[in-house]
């Protein structure tokens, strides 16, 4: 049978069949037992082929009854007119973007307008093509890839960069960051002395804004410059935990000291890894380092190990803590990192922060939305 004679309906095979056979109509009737009209409807494409009726002709004709239900589907899917461009075009931005999640936070309106959805997404991304590889914004005309990141996770950048062009702050001068890491850290003994981080931070010219990270977003900071000049610490406070925030935020401030154009970390929690082209980012072995050392020197920590180690009571490390005017929690975070104790002990000094932190600094979530006409 030639290829353009093939049956393309359930209809021309059973006229095929039936000329082959040399039946008529109402022989097929009588050896299906079905009725004369019911093949008659078959034949003129006004019925369909049930599962029982395949079973029925391909046992009068010998051949399967799949070949008469594909047939039949085959006829129905090239009478559907359904456009799937429109489709393909919401798996691509699906597919870019968590957009409910956006839409629940308020960061994009709900639509299901695919124009109006792409639209909304195009001026949130700040781009003129939505795709898995949408750059970043950093510094004057530069853009650079974000690196590992899920979906959230560079949606979360980019909300974190829209409230940071809402925030005012001095002029940023490089000679104050020393100036400003030290008032940092006298703020760390205590959890509600983070009210100041941001007015400090705002002061040195830097803005800092806090983003509550969306479902399946393992982000806990970024540093990235909305132009030469004015650079931004993004932190996520997915940890409330003092040991977390003030090894993030000096971690960040490290990257600020640097002039690092662009670092979203990730899992500072495991391993103090970082998200990054390589594992071993030397920029992000340093930070992590800076960011310690910032926190409690070195060689008084290596000293507090070895003439206390492994025995670490409580009371122990509140002397040093007080001696080293920093919280306690900080040491026992940093004895967690070092395995110089179980990631279960001590766990009840690690006091919460993020309710300080969010009290003075610009912050989406937690119940907290920017003011539309900050962004």
């Amino acid at each position: 049978m030639a290829e353009q004679n093939l049956p393309k309906s359930a209809g021309d095979l059973l006229r095929v069949l039936l000329e082959e056979k040399g039946w008529t109509q109402e022989e097929l009737a009588l050896i299906t037992g079905r009725s004369r009209q019911t093949i008659m409807d078959i034949l003129a494409g006004r019925t369909g082929v049930s599962p029982e009726m395949a079973i029925a002709l391909a046992a009068a004709f010998g051949n399967e009854p799949a070949e008469w239900l594909l047939l039949q589907y085959q006829s129905r899917l090239a009478q559907v007119q359904n456009d799937p461009g429109e489709i393909v075009k919401r798996v691509k931005l699906f597919e870019a973007a968590p957009i409910r999640d956006m839409q629940r936070r308020g960061w994009i309106p709900e639509t299901k307008e695919i124009g109006g959805l792409e639209s909304e997404l195009k001026q949130f991304f700040e781009t003129d093509e939505i795709d898995d590889d949408m750059g970043f914004p950093v510094a004057t005309r530069r853009t650079i890839k974000l690196p590992r990141l899920n979906k959230a996770e560079r949606a979360w950048c980019f909300r974190a960069r829209h409230l940071a062009k809402a925030v005012h702050t001095e002029v940023f001068r490089e000679s104050w960051l020393e100036t400003t890491e030290r008032e940092l850290r006298r703020l760390a003994a205590y959890p509600k002395e983070a009210t100041k981080v941001s007015e400090i931070l705002i002061a040195s010219g830097i803005r800092f804004v806090v983003v509550e990270p969306l479902p399946r977003a393992r982000i806990d900071g970024a540093t990235f410059w909305l132009d030469e000049s004015t650079p931004v610490i993004a932190m996520s406070l997915r940890f409330d935990r003092i040991d977390s925030f003030w090894f993030t935020l000096m971690h960040e401030l490290s990257h600020v000291r640097h002039a690092d154009a662009l670092s979203v970390d990730t899992d500072l929690e495991e391993g103090m890894k970082a998200s990054g082209e390589k594992p071993e980012d030397e920029s992000e072995k340093r930070a992590n380092a800076e960011s310690s050392a910032s926190l409690l020197p070195p060689d008084e920590l290596d000293s507090f190990i070895r003439r206390v180690g492994p025995l670490y009571s409580k009371p122990r490390i509140i002397q040093f803590a007080h001696r080293m005017k920093i919280h306690p929690g900080i040491i026992v975070g940093q004895l967690h990192h070092k395995a110089e104790i179980g990631p279960s002990s001590n766990r009840e000094m690690l006091a919460k922060i993020r309710h300080a932190v969010v009290e003075t600094a610009l912050t989406d979530g937690w119940g907290r939305i920017a003011p539309s006409h900050l962004l």
